[in-house]
């Protein structure tokens, strides 16, 4: 298959191996987050070719430390590590999606989850942290607010989220309409956006 998605999924191992990448390089100051956006409907595709990189990473990098973190997995593993999933299964049969995905928000902010992928990935001081699931654990992990968060905690580490939506540097609009701006609440808007700025993989 010879279009855009899969030249854009070919270029993602060189780059993430590369020593720029990996130090950093043309980014200046930034926090080097980054994000490969992807149409939703193609998900499949890329769950093929995460499983390719977890298989080809340790052979191509084999002294790269790389933890791919399934946001899904990481948030049943989240609620089930607090007591809460069996509760949260028997609200949601009796009271409803909404009532459930509300229950376990409030056990699960933002703040929380970015404490507990620290001391479950960062304390292991790995060297690229991959990030999937965004579509899977949404709505209750809003993937902006927990970038936010993230970043007190990453470091140098490059972060690289792939997202079923677009990204235009600015905003993330997940399955391409929900408008989802990085620092929305900031009321130093210009200045916050640039630090908080994330940058596309690969163009």
């Amino acid at each position: 298959m010879s279009d855009r998605l899969t030249e854009r999924l070919n270029a993602i191992l060189p780059k993430i191996t590369s020593s720029d990448f990996l130090g950093g390089q043309g980014i200046g100051n930034e926090i080097p987050f980054y994000v490969f956006d992807y149409p939703a409907e193609d998900e499949l595709r890329i769950r093929e070719h995460l499983a390719f990189l977890d298989n080809k990473l340790p052979k191509q990098a084999p002294d790269l430390k790389v933890v791919h973190v399934n946001l899904y997995d990481f948030l049943i593993d989240y609620i089930k590590g607090r007591g809460y999933f069996e509760k949260s299964l028997e609200k949601e049969r009796t009271l409803g999606s909404a009532k459930a995905v509300k229950s376990i928000k409030s056990i699960a902010s933002a703040e929380k989850l970015a404490d507990h992928f620290y001391n479950e990935v960062m304390t292991g001081e790995p060297g690229l942290v991959l990030v999937s699931g965004v579509g899977s654990s949404y709505p209750i992990i809003r993937t902006h607010e927990l970038l936010n968060n993230l970043h007190r905690h990453m470091g140098l580490t490059p972060l690289v989220m792939f997202y079923p939506g677009v990204y235009d540097k600015i905003t993330l609009k997940l399955f391409g309409k929900a408008s989802l701006a990085f620092d929305s609440s900031s009321t130093d808007r210009k200045r916050k956006a640039r630090y908080y700025r994330a940058f596309r993989l690969i163009d």
